[in-house]
């Protein structure tokens, strides 16, 4: 919501039609089962809520208000204005524990301890949760907290049977992925296969008919001289036609009458 009582001033402030200012997580909070203003009862609708005057904001800005972690110690005294820039550097606020570390059962966890900005230092030195090299060379990162329950032998060949199931896993997958390249590449020379197939049958079938328009071309000039060549032989060998009787001149034949008588 906004400050508490003992630092209470308006926090991001709001100003109703009717001047009133109020928080704006208040007055938010108040209009959802309310329409009214809480001071003097008008009609309210969060709709007509609008930010407050500059000047009153300035006011509100230079205002003096002591830290939040005064109770822890804190004795600082600063206007509202750079109030948040001094809390997020105040050696008294409580920061978490910034190390997160993998337990010997490979499992996350995180430091819990919540402590003062002044005393992280120190804290972080002696955190349970703080990883750092086994201290006798065998490489694994250990949390404190683990260190005493540490094997060297033990976590290497836990170590080397992880190493040797991922590279099984990676031999079997590079198997898989030739077998995969090697069936597309058989099913690609099947396909090849048919079609030059194919191929090969239609240009037989070209040839075959190739041949026999040649066959037929050839054979039609030969019919047609052989069919000549008969008719001359025809003509050559058979029965010559019998020879007109010869008429015998009108003059010889009356000399051979005169001869004859």
């Amino acid at each position: 919501m906004g400050y508490d009582l003992e630092r209470f001033v308006v926090y991001r402030p709001l100003q109703a039609p009717c001047e009133h200012a109020y928080c704006d997580a208040c007055i938010s909070s108040w209009l959802i089962h309310h329409h009214s203003c809480p001071e003097d009862r008008l009609p309210l609708d969060i709709s007509t809520l609008r930010p407050l005057h500059r000047y009153m904001r300035n006011d509100l800005s230079r205002l003096q208000i002591r830290c939040v972690n005064s109770g822890q110690g804190c004795d600082a005294v600063c206007c509202l204005e750079t109030l948040h820039t001094h809390e997020d550097e105040c050696p008294f606020t409580f920061i978490s524990c910034s190390y997160t570390g993998t337990t010997a059962l490979c499992i996350t966890v995180s430091c819990p301890v919540q402590v003062e900005r002044r005393g992280l230092e120190s804290h972080l030195l002696e955190c349970e949760f703080r990883s750092r090299a086994c201290p006798s060379g065998c490489g694994h990162t250990l949390l404190s907290v683990d260190q005493t329950q540490h094997n060297c032998v033990a976590e290497l060949r836990i170590e080397l049977e992880l190493l040797r199931a991922e590279m099984l896993g990676k031999v079997e997958e590079v198997r898989r992925e030739m077998e995969s390249r090697l069936d597309s590449q058989r099913r690609h020379m099947v396909q090849k296969e048919s079609l030059l197939k194919s191929e090969v049958e239609d240009l037989k079938g070209q040839v075959s008919r190739v041949v026999c328009d040649v066959r037929l071309g050839g054979r039609a000039p030969a019919e047609t001289g052989a069919g000549r060549s008969g008719a001359r032989e025809e003509g050559a060998t058979g029965d010559a036609p019998e020879p007109a009787a010869i008429k015998e001149p009108a003059e010889q034949r009356q000399a051979n009458q005169r001869t004859a008588s």
